[in-house]
């Protein structure tokens, strides 16, 4: 018998941040028992919540947020969305625990051994027998509903992310490019992403690569 996918908020509770004070919601699922973030502000059950929310759907990246990796943008995509949020008093960020697209820190970190020997992050992934993207966003839609959200503007630039959700049955109003800058290490990562998977960047970001 195949079980039904639900969550539960765990715990809440109102945290400083950088960028202002955020609520955190932990919600717990019932499969995997992974925890899942909400981190929100000027949100509130219940209440009138129908106008598109700023929603990011972010998926954890241990060596962008913490070891402050150059490879990636994905730090500075959550950053700018907090900032974001602040700026505007309201929003939200879904904090999924799906490291790597999906496949996983340690497989994550054979992938960027392959990178150093030439592969680009799609053809790493799949030298490894992984597809291109493992990420499922479920969780995040059950969160949007837990929070009596019924429409978002998706703070996003994967067009594979905006299917997936609207498949889920959210409704996403509009789209807020995500572009963060463009660096000598994350180039080719970024490249690929547009190149490969549609990603939607625009040539003018690559113009402007940032040297350190």
């Amino acid at each position: 018998m195949t079980q039904t996918l639900t969550i539960s908020k765990y715990s809440e509770a109102e945290v400083p941040l950088r960028f202002g004070k955020f609520n955190i919601s932990v919600y717990r699922d019932s499969l995997s028992k992974q925890e899942s973030l909400a981190i929100h502000m000027g949100i509130a059950k219940n209440a009138n919540n129908n106008g598109s929310i700023f929603t990011r759907i972010h998926s954890e990246c241990l060596t962008g947020e913490v070891l402050s990796s150059l490879k990636c943008d994905c730090k500075d995509q959550l950053d700018m969305a907090l900032a974001t949020i602040a700026a505007k008093g309201q929003g939200l960020v879904i904090y999924l625990r799906q490291e790597g697209r999906g496949i996983g820190l340690g497989n994550k970190i054979k992938a960027y051994h392959l990178q150093n020997a030439g592969l680009n992050t799609i053809d790493a992934n799949h030298k490894l027998g992984f597809d291109n993207d493992l990420r499922d966003f479920s969780i995040a839609a059950l969160i949007l509903k837990d929070m009596d959200i019924t429409s978002i503007d998706l703070n996003t630039n994967n067009p594979d992310k905006i299917k997936a959700l609207q498949s889920l049955g959210v409704n996403v109003a509009s789209i807020v490019p995500s572009h963060a800058p463009v660096q000598e290490f994350n180039r080719a990562y970024l490249q690929a992403k547009k190149n490969m998977l549609g990603h939607l960047f625009s040539d003018e970001i690559f113009s402007e690569c940032q040297h350190d």
